[in-house]
């Protein structure tokens, strides 16, 4: 009997410790489910497996916890790098400058698009260019309700907060649904007398970011679906637009906007001055990527009573939405868009932009700086144009928070701008250093130009500057030019560099990628390393090409055949590429600039082994010149 007890004792504990024990099928269910902040509680407690550790992050990256985000990602990066999708790297990256650690973030970043990203010189030079800059003030003192999405209305505002705490908790931040609430702003620009917004249009699940017509009687806003709907593996609840009506004072007359859908998210709408347009953020098939700004027309009844209807949603392109998320839109009365953005260059999450309407196309967005903008998410922007002042929200705190804020003009701008290309294909040379130097050749100005391959830089009026593109690889062009005093100018220079490869026909890009210089071959005495005259005329070749070329960078690679020890043709190999080098700086060339190897018999251009012919040992000893940069 004592034993059946044991037993049953054994067992229960058994069933204790395995329902104890954290699960990855319960941790994966969750994520699933988009229970973000349960699911990282299990997470923190698994073996840190690669999809742990991308879960891990991922379940704080969508609730903009950056800095805990940053741990799990910076060790999926270190263990599991080439296996990762390259949007991991994305994400760390942010995550990294959410943490304000900008140098590490560019350098992640940098891999991710390919070419260098410079945060701390992109602000300085945004601190040049920016048309206001801009004084905030937070407009609530507790930073833990949630306030966002922010609207004028009437005399009044509208925003989203989760403070109702009677409405249900949404899995995903552990949060209360959103509601809509009601407020006026006092003088000292804090949220008064805030009252929950209409009952007809607050339900038990999320309402926000809504925009009024000017007359007041309509209302456009976003509400997440009521039920999930399969989407491939996801069971996703969409967020949809709804219009509402507002009849003898109560709001009512709800209806779901058509270019809506069970099936992808519309959300963030915003009207434009005359009403005739309605702009809002989707993920609809065809955008570019995850989120894109998108309008519809608005089309008005001419017949009494009859709804409008909407035009087709019509994606605002390229020059605006990203691989990444656009959205938050707002339309101020002059047509200027302005918007949120993390796949345009940024501080940090989303970055609030701004874009003007002319001859019937955006101009290229510009970041509005670090005066708004932070290292956290920053977006919502409204504005009134007549007194330069307006509200935007942003995470920074580490919840979402409304913020007042006045703009003035930033001071009177002089600036040279242009683009970098090759000078061959004319195709733009993205991560290419830009230098300005002023009428004494003091560096005034540097920039690493971004996807765009785009410069600007800040400059006073009537004097010379010159300004140098270069790119490893390529050769340095500088252009010469005046300013005047013609008040806020624009110089477009587009400097065309080209790269040692089209310059010089001794200079070949080779199958594995790597740019040599071809010489004559240089040959050694058996067993011996001294330069001969024949050597020392083929090497004053590529002296004078460092010469040509003083930032050229090269590495002396030397070869042997293989008719003696691996270890013997080592050394021999290393002692003639010194040799080589030791001359070539004799003549003058920074040692700096070089570097030597030795490989022996280990890359034979020929891989004859043991029955090579004379012509093929002769093949395989060999000097290469290869340029670093």
């Amino acid at each position: 009997m004592k034993k059946v007890y044991l037993l049953l004792f054994l067992l229960v504990a058994s069933w204790t410790i395995q329902a104890q024990r954290p699960s990855l099928k319960k941790a994966n269910k969750l994520f699933a489910q988009k229970s973000y902040v349960e699911a990282a509680k299990v997470y923190q407690d698994l073996k840190k497996t690669q999809e742990v550790l991308q879960n891990l992050g991922d379940s704080y990256y969508f609730n903009s916890q950056m800095r805990q985000a940053r741990t799990p990602y910076a060790h999926l990066y270190t263990a599991h790098k080439d296996s990762i999708n390259p949007e991991y790297l994305f994400r760390y990256a942010q995550a990294l400058k959410g943490s304000k650690d900008f140098e590490t973030g560019d350098k992640i970043m940098g891999e991710y698009l390919g070419y260098e990203v410079d945060t701390k010189k992109f602000i300085t030079n945004l601190n040049r260019l920016v048309p206001y800059t801009y004084d905030i003030q937070v407009m609530n003192q507790s930073s833990r309700t949630g306030d966002f999405g922010i609207t004028y209305y009437g005399d009044k505002v509208v925003f989203s907060s989760f403070r109702n705490l009677q409405n249900p908790i949404y899995s995903w931040n552990n949060q209360p649904y959103l509601d809509f609430f009601v407020a006026e702003v006092s003088e000292d620009k804090k949220l008064v007398n805030i009252q929950p917004f209409s009952k007809e249009i607050n339900t038990k699940t999320h309402e926000s970011n809504a925009t009024f017509t000017t007359d007041g009687k309509t209302m456009y806003f976003s509400r997440t679906n009521d039920k999930r709907i399969a989407i491939g593996e996801e069971l996703v609840a969409t967020v949809k637009i709804y219009k509402a009506e507002l009849i003898d004072n109560v709001w009512g007359h709800v209806t779901e906007m058509p270019f809506s859908s069970d099936l992808y998210s519309t959300q963030h709408p915003v009207l434009s001055k005359d009403n005739s347009k309605l702009y809002f953020s989707s993920d609809m098939p065809g955008t570019l990527g995850s989120f894109d700004i998108f309008y519809v027309d608005i089309i008005k009844s001419n017949e009494g009573y009859a709804e409008n209807s909407y035009g087709d949603p019509i994606n605002l392109g390229s020059t605006i939405n990203t691989i990444h998320r656009e959205q938050f839109p707002f339309v101020d009365d002059e047509g200027t868009l302005y918007f949120a953005s993390d796949g345009h260059q940024g501080i940090g999450g989303l970055d609030i932009f701004m874009s003007k309407y002319f001859d019937g196309a955006y101009s290229k967005p510009l970041n509005l700086g670090e005066t708004i903008n932070s290292e956290s998410d920053d977006f919502g922007f409204v504005l009134k144009l007549e007194d330069d002042t307006g509200y935007m929200s942003s995470n920074r705190s580490g919840y979402d928070n409304l913020y007042a804020f006045t703009r003035e003009e930033n001071k009177r701008q002089f600036t040279v701008r242009g683009t970098v290309r090759d000078k061959n294909s004319q195709n733009l040379l993205p991560g290419s250093t830009i230098t300005l130097f002023d009428e004494n050749d003091e560096q005034v100005g540097q920039m690493v130009v971004g996807e765009d391959a785009e410069y600007v830089f800040d400059t006073e009026p009537n004097k010379v500057y010159s300004i140098e593109g270069h790119r490893d690889f390529y050769i340095p062009t500088t252009e010469i030019f005046v300013t005047n005093d013609d008040g806020n100018i624009t110089l477009n220079i587009e400097l065309a560099i080209e790269s040692y490869d089209d310059a010089e026909d001794i200079v070949v890009t080779k199958d594995d990628g790597y740019i040599y210089i071809e010489l004559e071959n240089i040959y050694f005495d058996f067993n011996k390393y001294d330069i001969k005259p024949e050597a020392a005329r083929t090497l004053d070749v590529l002296v004078d090409l460092l010469n040509k070329y003083p930032r050229m960078e090269i590495q002396l690679g030397a070869h042997t055949d293989n008719r003696a020890s691996d270890l013997y043709n080592l050394t021999l190999s290393h002692n003639r590429a010194a040799a080589t080098l030791e001359y070539i700086v004799e003549n003058g060339i920074d040692r700096k600039r070089l570097r030597s190897k030795g490989y022996g018999e280990r890359v034979p251009l020929v891989d004859c082994k043991d029955k090579c012919t004379e012509e093929e040992h002769s093949i395989n000893r060999r000097c290469e010149f290869l340029i670093l940069k």
